[in-house]
């Protein structure tokens, strides 16, 4: 009875995380409330045996587990090097390339590797994103033929060393608790070397020319805002004369929006207070026929000499840019209406695309999500306060100068310490990390706001409700089952077939689910199947591990594939063709090279 019903629930969490129908870290607490409610309601009715299934103090361990400890301090850390500006420091190289493409996309790939193998994969994404744009236009190379390799870089170069991500650190956690030990820092630098070497060069053979070459310069263009963006002149007998957009309701029952109002030399943006003269021309986006009723409704003509480029709605003061719906954004989930946009950050929403979709109309009733780009125009000066926010990932690469830059040798130092520490094993990685974050406090490097803003409480609630499944699976049994019935497909082979079967195994699954929820259930099956075998479980963890933290078929499968989706004017085939070579490459590479460096 205690494996079917952790199979249901296992079969429910897997449905529920391929299908989005929820967050995934809401479902990762579903997930624990149903162990919970069995262990507490099954097992007094006889249902299960208590033995073989985990107790309510088990069920909420996750929330105190080294894993997830680290996790959230490793955050915290990165943070601090991203706010002290020493990332941003490393990514600047890439302003200095020459304008040679290939040059240019190794340096970008080996430097992002490098730093991803120490921070956070989205947060050195969202720093490099900008600054590898700037880079494509100034070089004149198409930004889609950059962003996949910068995401696949990041990934896998996040495999290299124990922090590199969480999923390292979970696993890790799972085989401490499996009595065989934690990893080491960098016990996974010599397969994370070898790969990110072969994802380099593939890149440089093959990659490269199967990439797109698809994204536009002009902004207007790509988000196709020819008909959704006019010039209407104001008459000498229209009712508008002497009303303001708002008095005068102006639009509301046509969703149209007053970009600016253009009046003889002057433009007045977003003049919802303004008082409008004859002569004056609104610039009005909305819908063709919207347009045409309030033509025809306030006494308006269309400006027949009016064309749209970029360089038509940028002034001195003025300026179009892109910004990115961040991974732990605050807006997500909120509609422009709910959030009063305009008003919070002194920029009009002109368009929103959406996984290769453009949206024009009804924005203000559109809720956002991860991953949307919103194209602005905004006053320059809005620019730096659009930029501090993290809910955005502003697609202009530009100088912050709120940046503590006298701080991030410091910062560089910490980050140094607390890898160097755990590294020679003088204390444990949880500890340092800790200490590490005390650290960037007490020097303010950041601020204790920023620390607690940090931390991305989806990830950790993610990480502690999908734990104890993965003990309900261990302590149940059903691990054991589904490591007999896998082994009994292909044990006779040898362990070699089996780990080849683990690993696809996983990254198929990770394509589908969150990588960490990936690791956590197949982790136990893992430990299971080595035992069967009698063969040491260090090499079918490892292939989970390499598994699951490089999901390259898919712009869900990890969350930096999304966040390039948009700017890089992506496909959901592009990622595909793209990708599943590259999986194939590191799936033959991982079965090769695991038992050489982690025997049977």
């Amino acid at each position: 009875m205690e494996i079917l019903l952790v199979l249901i629930i296992l079969a429910s969490a897997i449905y529920l995380f391929a299908t989005e129908r929820f967050p995934i870290d809401l479902v990762a607490i579903m997930v624990l409330g149903a162990v919970l409610l069995v262990s507490l309601l099954a097992h007094p009715l006889g249902w299960i045996d208590a033995a073989k299934w985990i107790t309510p103090a088990e069920g909420i361990s996750g929330f105190s587990n080294p894993a997830v400890i680290t996790v959230g301090a490793m955050f915290v850390l990165s943070v601090g090097l991203q706010r002290t500006g020493a990332v941003r420091a490393v990514g600047r190289v890439l302003v200095r390339v020459g304008k040679h493409p290939i040059a240019l996309l190794v340096l970008m790939m080996a430097t992002i590797g490098c730093v991803s193998a120490f921070i956070n994969n989205t947060a050195a994404v969202a720093i490099f994103l900008p600054l590898v744009l700037s880079v494509a236009a100034r070089s004149k190379i198409s930004p889609s033929k950059l962003l996949i390799p910068l995401s696949y870089a990041s990934q896998f170069g996040g495999v290299c060393t124990l922090i590199g991500t969480s999923t390292n650190l979970l696993v890790s956690s799972i085989s401490t608790q499996a009595g065989l030990g934690p990893f080491s820092m960098f016990e996974m630098g010599q397969l994370g070397v070898v790969l990110v070497a072969a994802g380099i060069l593939y890149f440089l053979c093959a990659g490269y020319f199967l990439l797109p070459s698809r994204r536009g310069e002009e902004l207007t263009e790509t988000y196709q805002l020819g008909e959704y963006l006019t010039e209407l002149r104001v008459m000498e007998k229209s009712p508008l004369i002497g009303q303001t957009i708002v008095s005068s309701k102006f639009g509301q029952q046509h969703d149209a929006t007053v970009v600016e109002i253009l009046r003889e030399h002057e433009k007045l943006f977003s003049p919802m207070h303004e008082s409008i003269r004859q002569g004056d021309v609104l610039l009005v986006r909305g819908k063709v026929q919207d347009l045409m009723d309030l033509k025809a409704a306030y006494k308006l003509e269309i400006e027949s000499e009016f064309k749209l480029r970029d360089e038509t709605l940028q002034t001195e003061k003025l300026t179009l840019v892109e910004a990115v719906v961040a991974p732990r954004s605050q807006v997500a989930g909120q509609t422009l209406a709910e959030l009063a946009f305009r008003q919070r950050y002194q920029a009009v929403v002109l368009a929103i695309q959406r996984r290769g979709q453009t949206i024009r109309d009804k924005l203000k009733a559109v809720r956002l999500r991860f991953g949307d780009a919103l194209l602005l125009l905004a006053p320059k000066d809005a620019i730096d306060k659009l930029r501090a926010d993290d809910s955005l990932i502003v697609l202009q690469s530009v100088d912050d100068p709120s940046r503590r830059r006298h701080k991030a040798p410091v910062a560089f130092l910490i980050f140094l310490f607390v890898v160097a520490l755990a590294a020679m094993n003088i204390l444990p990685i949880v500890i340092t990390a800790i200490l590490g974050c005390i650290a960037m406090v007490a020097t303010r490097c950041i601020t204790l706001d920023e620390a607690y803003r940090a931390i991305d409480w989806r990830v950790i609630f993610l990480l502690a409700g999908v734990l104890p499944l993965g003990l309900a699976l261990e302590k149940s049994g059903a691990a054991h089952l589904l490591a007999e019935g896998a082994i009994g497909l292909v044990g006779q082979m040898g362990p070699l077939m089996v780990l080849a079967m683990l690993y696809l195994l996983t990254a198929v699954l990770t394509e589908f689910v969150s990588n960490n929820a990936s690791a956590v259930l197949l982790a136990p099956v893992a430990i299971s199947m080595a035992t069967h075998l009698g063969a040491s479980p260090k090499p079918f963890l490892m292939a989970v591990t390499f598994a699951a933290s490089t999901a390259f078929a898919t712009p869900v499968g990890y969350q930096t594939n999304a966040m390039v989706y948009n700017p890089g004017g992506y496909r959901f085939t592009d990622y595909m063709k793209v990708g599943i070579p590259l999986i194939c490459i590191f799936w033959a590479l991982s079965v090769f090279f695991i038992p050489i460096f982690w025997p049977f």
